[in-house]
């Protein structure tokens, strides 16, 4: 089981970018899902979460207000909406999944993760 993202490229700054999250299979059911990103040069960072059951959302204080993380749960996929772009939010992009939402927004260490796809904010 692996999970899929997509959605990323090249974007004016000011644009906006949608990206999907879907898993191969159905064993993540019920599990937080959410998106990391890694700048060149700079540590992996959190940037958004959401409760797969409650809905609850989790963001990184630099996205607030230009991103919005959601999920389909009939069709197992999590969207994260990005806009206002800023060439900062370059990066790549991880969809990954943990047992809570914890493990994601302060441990950093979500069981399992996605391949990355690429955002590039030009200026």
């Amino acid at each position: 089981v692996q999970l899929q993202a997509s959605g990323g490229g090249l974007v004016q700054a000011g644009g906006s970018l949608r990206l999907s999250c879907q898993p191969s299979g159905r064993a993540y059911e019920n599990y937080a899902r959410g998106w990391f990103r890694q700048s060149p040069g700079k540590e992996r960072e959190f940037v958004a979460c959401i409760g797969w059951s409650s809905g609850t959302t989790y963001y990184e204080d630099s996205v607030k207000g230009r991103f919005t993380i959601s999920r389909n749960k009939a069709e197992n996929i999590v969207y994260l909406q990005m806009n206002s772009l800023k060439p900062e939010d370059t990066a790549v992009y991880y969809c990954a999944s943990a047992f809570t939402a914890h493990q994601m927004v302060v441990d950093g260490t979500p069981e399992f993760w996605g391949q990355g796809t690429l955002v590039t904010v030009s200026s």
